[in-house]
């Protein structure tokens, strides 16, 4: 598996928004062939902080995933809400493998 976790600061005032634009784009990735797993995740203590953990049955199909049409809305949507650029790291499974 190639996992893939986002994170996301969000401005003040456009959390909702930006909930609603990741989950539309997470449930149109569901329904790629080669995604897993598609979570969004909202911090605790502070409600602007995002993780987006993208598990793919390759690396491929995580470039396959950023041509989507539902990918580059939610990209295009969500630039302006953020209160920095995005981060990611890269993984592999290691346990449970999928």
């Amino acid at each position: 598996m190639y996992i893939v976790l986002v994170n996301i600061s969000v401005k003040e005032g456009m959390v909702e928004p930006f909930i609603s634009a990741t989950i539309e784009n997470a449930q149109n990735s569901l329904k790629e062939p080669g995604i897993v797993r598609f979570d969004l995740f909202q911090h605790r203590e502070d409600p602007c902080k995002f993780t987006l953990t993208e598990i793919y049955k390759t690396e491929s199909d995580a470039g396959e995933h950023k041509k989507t049409s539902h990918y580059m809305k939610w990209r295009d949507s969500v630039a302006e809400m953020m209160a920095q650029p995005r981060t990611s790291v890269k993984y592999v499974d290691i346990f449970p493998k999928y």
